[in-house]
């Protein structure tokens, strides 16, 4: 295995691109995930998908529900579960307390933003508290993004 370079940084597998679009991000934070050995390395080859995604609670746990995560290939021996199966999310207790009490809030939803592999190489997930969009939050949205992105460009060309 290559040598990884200090300036890496984590190296993300799957990200959610309709979150920030369809919620209101009010918090973020980065859990760790339970996963087999061939989950893993169906990771590692980036083959993982988030869009649908969202964690709920069981029994004073937080786990993520509809991620996912296709089978491995060579090793499908041992691999008797579904590839949307519910995996437990690894938080502090502070932290479960916090984010068990926001999802019980009404319109709050936790949702998984990004899966990424960390310096280390464990696999972790970034959750965030979220608060649903209507269509005309959407359209603010947008309408700032163009609005920064033309003043960004004007003050590039004139100054």
């Amino acid at each position: 295995m290559a040598k990884k370079k200090k300036g890496d940084g984590p190296r993300a597998v799957a990200v959610n691109r309709k979150a920030r679009h369809n919620y209101f991000i009010t918090d973020t934070v980065e859990a760790g995930i339970m996963l087999t050995g061939p989950e893993v390395k169906s990771l590692r080859l980036g083959s993982a998908s988030i869009g649908e995604a969202f964690a709920s609670d069981r029994d004073g746990d937080l786990f993520l529900m509809n991620a996912h995560i296709p089978p491995y290939g060579p090793a499908t021996a041992f691999q008797a579960d579904s590839p949307l199966r519910p995996r437990k999310l690894l938080l502090h207790k502070k932290q479960l307390a916090n984010y068990v009490g926001h999802k019980n809030r009404t319109g709050i939803t936790v949702v998984p933003l990004s899966i990424y592999f960390n310096d280390r190489g464990i696999a972790k997930v970034e959750l965030g508290i979220a608060k649903g969009k209507k269509m005309h939050d959407k359209r603010a949205t947008e309408k700032d993004r163009d609005w920064n992105r033309d003043k960004a460009r004007l003050m590039r060309d004139k100054g």
